[in-house]
């Protein structure tokens, strides 16, 4: 199979701690989030949702607000999604994003 058509790619959504909503640039990004609503990390990754969690939290090419703040990944706000092509996971990750900010989640992507 040619590389372009592999569906190796995936969206992941991380859950936050609520002390992440001190941090001003993220509650900045996030001026329509619904108190009580989950606070949560949104990216794409070629690798396994849990490889990638774990390089997070690892301080590997990693995300300050997940390395600092994950707790955990979310796979029923994702796993129906994946696996797919790099293009769809780039678009699908800042779809993603947006539908979650729209029911009222904190949501930051890098």
């Amino acid at each position: 199979m040619p590389r372009r058509g592999r569906l190796h790619h995936h969206v992941y959504v991380v859950e936050l701690g609520d002390e992440v909503w001190n941090n001003g640039r993220f509650r900045r990004c996030n001026p329509d989030y619904r108190l009580g609503m989950p606070l949560v990390y949104v990216g794409m990754t070629g690798l396994d949702p849990d490889v990638r969690f774990d390089k997070h939290k690892a301080g590997i090419q990693a995300n300050t607000f997940v390395r600092d703040h994950g707790l955990r990944l979310r796979p029923d706000l994702y796993a129906v999604y994946n696996p797919m092509p790099y293009r769809a996971a780039c678009e699908m990750e800042v779809e993603l994003g947006i539908a979650l900010r729209e029911k009222g989640y904190g949501v930051w992507q890098a």
